[in-house]
Order: structure tokens, then C-alpha cells, then sequence
């Protein structure tokens, strides 16, 4: 897995004013979490920040502080603007060679379904997989080769074996599947319906008076 280093400032002061300064400095705060350390609130650039926040995979960060202390890590969690979705707080993660660590994941397809070719529709389902593994089992995205994929299959999470890595997510999970086009659905609807045998009911009959 590709290693970056992340440059970071430690935060001396932690509140809500302090905050804003930050992120109208062009920066972004955020909160390392250790096990073997107290937290330390940093500070990182924008441009420094968001190209591990936007991609379609993982990294090992090595997070370098202007303290000279440096730590080996991952991006754990993310908070975002509801308004214009830019990113206003991380969490990071401190990494031990010897401890197993739970985290998501991206899910890249490869491959092109032989159910597509016939006229099936993709749909992928999950994008990002929960797992478990050591530091050195982190993948940069978890793929999975898709060209068998025949119409009305599916590939489900318990259908995935990598070594060195447990799946957190459920087993039934469907991550992928080849759909029929809905214009064919509705087509085989009518033919069942129309194949149905038709039932008469009996109305109740009145004596005459």
C-alpha cells in the first residue's frame, strides 16, 4: 500500500473560535487517537488533506508534526460541510505492527460482467467494505473481477476470501449484481400474469319472491 506523508501543525488551543481561525487560515483541524499516546489535535492544509479524503483509496500516512514527532497512521473518519461538502474535521488513527485494525475499505470492480454484454445492468451496491487485518494487510481498495458475471448473479460479501483480512460486513451483503433491463421485467410480468388460469367467481342468487 502507498505511504504519504501528511505535514501537521499541533493545535495549542481547542475550541470553538480557535476552529474558525483554522479553517479561515486555509486549514483544516482534526484529532490524531493513539493507543500508546495521549490525542493530539493538529492542523493540516487543505490541498495536504484532501487528496486522501477524495479518492477511491487507502493510504498509510505517515503524519509528521512541526514537533518532530512523527507517526504511521490512517484516516479514520471525516466530517464534512452539509453546504458546500468541503471537509471541516478528520480523525486519524495510530497504527501498531502487532495490533489489527478495523476500517473501510473501497471496493474496485474490474472486469466487464458477460450479463452486461447481454443486455443486463450492472448495479453495484457497496462501494466500501468494513475489515479487519494488520497494518501490513491494509489494501489500497479491495477488487473483485466481475467479467462471470451472468445475468440475474450476484457477488455477496461472504464471497470474498483474502488472505490476512476478515470481513466486518455482513456475509449477505450484496456488493454487485447483473440486473435485467426493467423494459424485460415488465414483459415477463404480463406473460406470467398472462398464463395465470382465469378464475370465475359465482354471484350469490336471488330467490324470487
Amino acid at each position: 500500500m502507498e505511504k504519504v506523508t501528511l505535514a501537521a501543525n499541533v493545535r495549542k488551543t481547542i475550541n470553538k473560535t480557535s476552529r474558525s481561525a483554522t479553517r479561515k487560515a486555509g486549514k483544516v483541524p482534526g484529532i490524531f487517537y493513539s493507543k500508546i499516546s495521549d490525542s493530539i489535535p493538529v492542523e493540516v492544509l487543505v490541498n495536504a488533506i484532501n487528496p486522501l479524503v477524495f479518492t477511491a483509496q487507502t493510504h498509510l500516512i505517515s503524519l509528521q508534526l512541526d514537533n518532530s514527532q512523527s507517526y504511521d497512521c490512517i484516516l479514520k473518519d471525516v466530517q464534512f460541510d452539509p453546504v458546500t461538502d468541503k471537509v471541516v474535521h478528520f480523525d486519524l488513527i495510530g497504527l501498531s505492527a502487532t495490533d489489527k485494525i478495523e476500517l473501510e475499505v473501497p471496493i474496485a470492480l474490474v472486469g466487464s460482467a458477460i450479463g452486461v454484454k447481454d443486455g443486463g445492468l450492472l448495479q453495484q451496491s457497496l462501494h466500501k467494505a468494513d475489515i479487519e487485518c494488520l497494518p501490513s494487510d491494509i489494501p489500497q481498495h479491495i477488487e473483485i473481477d466481475i467479467s462471470k458475471l451472468k445475468m440475474g448473479d450476484s457477488i455477496h460479501i461472504g464471497d470474498l476470501k483474502i488472505e490476512g483480512i476478515t470481513f466486518r460486513s455482513s456475509k449477505d451483503s450484496v456488493v454487485v449484481s447483473v440486473m435485467a433491463p426493467k423494459a424485460e421485467k415488465v414483459e415477463d410480468a404480463l406473460a406470467e400474469k398472462a398464463d395465470e388460469p382465469e378464475v370465475i367467481t359465482k354471484g350469490k342468487v336471488e330467490k324470487e319472491d
